[in-house]
């Protein structure tokens, strides 16, 4: 059992075709399966694949039994191995059309240490696989769940999840994402609205200074659309109660 070194972004074996496992219940498998969770426990990932400590095989593990702090808002998602997975996108129940939705979401990766972007996946997909004694496996799954197998499965075929973005200005610094998204971002923007009030502009225009390529300037402008709820004039007012 080991915690291994994650390839990071721009290592070319990130890049590389996976291969099919062949034996299953082995001891090898086995030790490779324990070193991936070890790793993915160690590092608090959401998944890992095999291609992310440099095994050219098909294999991923995701999920686990408590939330996860990297994802702490996020759904769980039942532990799994998975070995020489397929996808197949579903379409939505009502769509006469037969065309699989996609959703776009905030996505981290232990080989992107840092970063996070908003990425496109298919929304509702079925997978199958085999687990690490050859025994089949078969679910339906959506949100969060999906966006995790896709993610990993990616990795499969020599893909990282920037590949898969429409729009770089959601890609950005990790600590951004989980400040603007998180509980503490509500707390921020109330303390910003207050300080508004009797230093109008300071702490606004401090974070577009230090902050204006990752589209932080255009959700700390809505500020000021929220600022009528404080007597930003001056009336002494306070909160308003609209």
């Amino acid at each position: 059992m080991a915690v291994r070194e994650v390839l990071k972004m721009g290592d070319p074996r990130l890049l590389r075709q996976a291969q099919p496992v062949r034996q299953f219940d082995t001891d090898e498998l086995h030790l490779l399966i324990t070193d991936m969770l070890d790793t993915m426990q160690a590092e608090q990932g959401a998944g890992l694949a095999a291609p992310q400590i440099g095994v050219d095989l098909q294999v991923v593990v995701f999920g686990r039994l408590e939330s996860n702090p990297r994802y702490p808002n996020r759904p769980m998602v039942p532990p799994t191995v998975l070995i020489n997975p397929v996808i197949t996108p579903l379409p939505a129940v009502d769509d006469a059309q037969g065309v699989p939705p996609e959703d776009e979401d905030w996505e981290g990766c232990l080989s992107v240490p840092g970063l996070r972007g908003k990425v496109p996946r298919f929304s509702h997909i079925r997978y199958t696989g085999f687990d690490q004694f050859g025994d089949p496996i078969e679910r339906t799954v959506e949100g969060f769940h999906a966006r995790v197998v896709q993610h990993e499965c990616d990795h499969l075929i020599g893909k990282l999840y920037p590949m898969r973005m429409r729009d770089f200005t959601l890609f950005g610094f990790e600590w951004i994402d989980h400040f603007l998204f998180s509980g503490w971002h509500n707390w921020f923007c109330c303390l910003n609205l207050y300080f508004l009030k009797f230093f109008p502009g300071m702490v606004f225009r401090l974070f577009i200074l230090n902050f204006p390529d990752f589209g932080v300037q255009n959700r700390f402008l809505n500020i000021h659309q929220t600022a009528a709820f404080l007597d930003v004039n001056g009336s002494g007012d306070g909160i308003r109660n609209n």
